[in-house]
């Protein structure tokens, strides 16, 4: 079961290292909603939590990156428990439950975060280009691990199910990002058990 870790179980080092991403990504969320994406800088973040702007590249290499901080927060999380495992049964039901045992270990803030984003994205064209990158990237990186977690050929029956996985997710969270985020994670998580539900019947839709 995914759990964020616990910042005191961290040597101090670490410690100091997460609060400032943390910091960074809160500060440039609220700064972005405030002024327009496009209106503030990377300064502008740097300043406000009063580090370097060196070090503020350390932890974001862009700042779509910056922006999209919860949307990494979740895929990275997701994309370490594929490759800690162990996978075992098909393939997208493996995917589902990794994705539901990163969302219920993620932190009780990270829903206000993610809606703020997604609200973000939507007003800025920039980023949502970014999105798609993020998400091809985020496709491809899960294949390989799916691959190297079980020993199945990166091929197109693998590729078809990450694929159909992260669609699943992106419909569920989009129809849940718009309508406001009603119920919090549980109607997320809803959400999600309608998609994945619906994957049979659409294999066979037809007119």
């Amino acid at each position: 079961m995914y759990a964020e870790p616990d910042l005191r179980e961290l040597p101090l080092r670490e410690r100091k290292k997460l609060r400032t991403r943390r910091a960074l990504a809160d500060t440039a969320l609220r700064l972005f909603t405030e002024r327009g994406y496009d209106r503030t800088t990377c300064d502008d973040v740097a300043d406000e939590v009063e580090v370097s702007k060196r070090t503020l590249f350390r932890n974001f290499a862009t700042k779509e990156d910056l922006a999209m901080a919860a949307d990494a927060e979740l895929w990275d999380a997701f994309l370490d428990e594929i490759e800690t495992g162990p996978l075992t049964g098909p393939v997208v039901e493996t995917l589902r439950r990794t994705i539901y045992e990163v969302l219920t270990g993620l932190d009780e803030d990270w829903d206000r975060r993610f809606l703020a984003t997604r609200a973000l994205v939507a007003a800025t064209p920039a980023l949502h280009v970014h999105g798609l990158r993020f998400c091809a990237t985020t496709i491809d990186r899960a294949v390989t691990r799916v691959a190297a977690a079980t020993g199945l050929a990166d091929g197109l029956r693998l590729r078809l199910a990450v694929e159909v996985t992260i669609a699943a997710w992106h419909t569920a969270s989009l129809t849940w990002s718009e309508a406001g985020g009603p119920d919090g994670r549980r109607g997320l998580i809803r959400h999600l058990d309608e998609a994945f539900s619906a994957l049979p019947d659409v294999l066979a839709l037809a007119p």
